[in-house]
């Protein structure tokens, strides 16, 4: 079997374009991937366009090692987010097509299940007003509809630094959704990389005695200087970050250093599934915990699904479109639901979904474009990364 060619499909939304990718065979078997690029989203085309006839046409696609290999260092450059997007696309596709071929789930394919459910959280569910009582009732929706996790950036616009009164406000908000859910639905604090680490130390001080117990707080610092993490370590709220490291090889730094918890590799930006699996592995070994951070359509959810199958540390699956752009999930039909709080696993060969290209040729791209420091920006568009 050899890949004949590969094309893609662009399907908006309000904040982000979701990227999917199909690979197809001289035998007629076609696999399908995605991702989703923050503003990058015609980079990563241009990307493929010029990798596609370099890495991917004429190869077999169950060569997924040596497909990684190719597309990763065959262009001597230093992969980055844009490159490490275009190798997930296509890493995924390809499971798919193996699957397809041997009539399996791709999680058989990566050495079987070890657990029958999936735990997932809702993120996207708060794009409400930043009250107490907007928090709330947006957080009752959540349990609600059956889910015992869930995330949210309680914090607006502000970087490094937050003034007393909206530092205050952001913590009423968080123990407000604590009070709503009660003690025993998993709260999950996003900071998004925003804080100097002693602001980011006050505020988790603050957390804990307004009785939040978050179960994480996310990239309480910016991602780049890992180091910056050790003294947030010590506050005893459990860290995670990662969703912004774009090679399994980065992440070695924060396991010498033993500042975080929880990892968030996304699999749509650190080349696929096999990648990730390899990083969740290396996590075991050191006792952390892996939560794939996922802000995708079907298809990506689907592939975090087999992984989470798969991993004996994994924690919990981020969420999105059961409260975010709920429509997305009509573009790749076939992917689990989530019911009381669990997906079931995927029982399809593949990755058991398919595209509905004229249902993304109905929602095309309109250039939507994320900024996380824009004033105002959380009355537009949540906290949704």
């Amino acid at each position: 079997m050899k890949i004949t060619r590969i094309d893609t499909h662009v399907l908006g939304t309000p904040w982000r374009d979701l990227t999917y990718v199909r690979v197809h065979t001289d035998e007629g078997l076609t696999g399908v991937g995605e991702t989703r690029m923050l503003g990058h989203t015609a980079a990563l085309a241009g990307y493929l366009a010029e990798a596609a006839p370099r890495h991917v046409v004429g190869h077999d696609p169950f060569d997924i090692e040596a497909l990684v290999q190719r597309m990763k260092y065959g262009d001597y450059g230093r992969a980055g987010e844009i490159v490490m997007s275009g190798i997930a696309c296509v890493e995924m596709a390809c499971w798919d097509i193996m699957g397809k071929a041997l009539g399996q789930p791709v999680w058989r394919l990566l050495g079987g299940a070890v657990r029958d459910k999936i735990k997932a959280y809702a993120n996207g569910w708060y794009t409400v007003e930043r009250t107490p009582d907007e928090f709330a009732a947006a957080a009752h929706k959540v349990v609600d509809r059956g889910y015992r996790a869930l995330k949210f950036d309680p914090f607006g616009p502000g970087q490094w630094e937050l003034d007393p009164a909206e530092r205050v406000r952001c913590v009423d908000l968080a123990a407000a959704v604590r009070d709503a859910v009660g003690p025993d639905v998993e709260v999950l604090i996003e900071m998004h990389g925003r804080f100097a680490p002693a602001e980011a130390v006050r505020i988790a001080g603050m957390l804990t005695d307004a009785g939040v117990d978050p179960s994480w707080i996310e990239e309480p610092v910016p991602p780049a200087n890992l180091k910056a993490l050790t003294r947030v370590a010590q506050t005893g709220i459990p860290v995670a970050t990662g969703e912004r490291i774009h090679d399994r090889v980065e992440f070695r730094e924060l396991f010498d250093l033993g500042v975080v918890d929880v990892i968030q590799p996304d699999i749509g930006h650190i080349g696929g599934i096999a990648e990730t699996r390899k990083l969740a592995a290396t996590a075991e070994t050191h006792y952390t915990l892996i939560a794939p951070h996922n802000v995708g359509g079907a298809v990506l959810t689907a592939a975090n699904l087999h992984l989470a199958a798969t991993s004996p540390n994994f924690k919990i699956q981020e969420h999105f479109n059961d409260f975010a752009d709920e429509h997305v999930k009509a573009a790749a039909p076939g992917c689990p639901a989530v019911v009381d709080g669990y997906f079931d696993l995927p029982t399809a060969p593949g990755l058991g979904v398919e595209l509905d290209l004229d249902f993304i040729a109905r929602h095309p791209s309109t250039g939507a474009f994320f900024d996380l420091y824009k004033e105002g920006w959380e009355k537009r568009e949540g906290s949704r990364t």
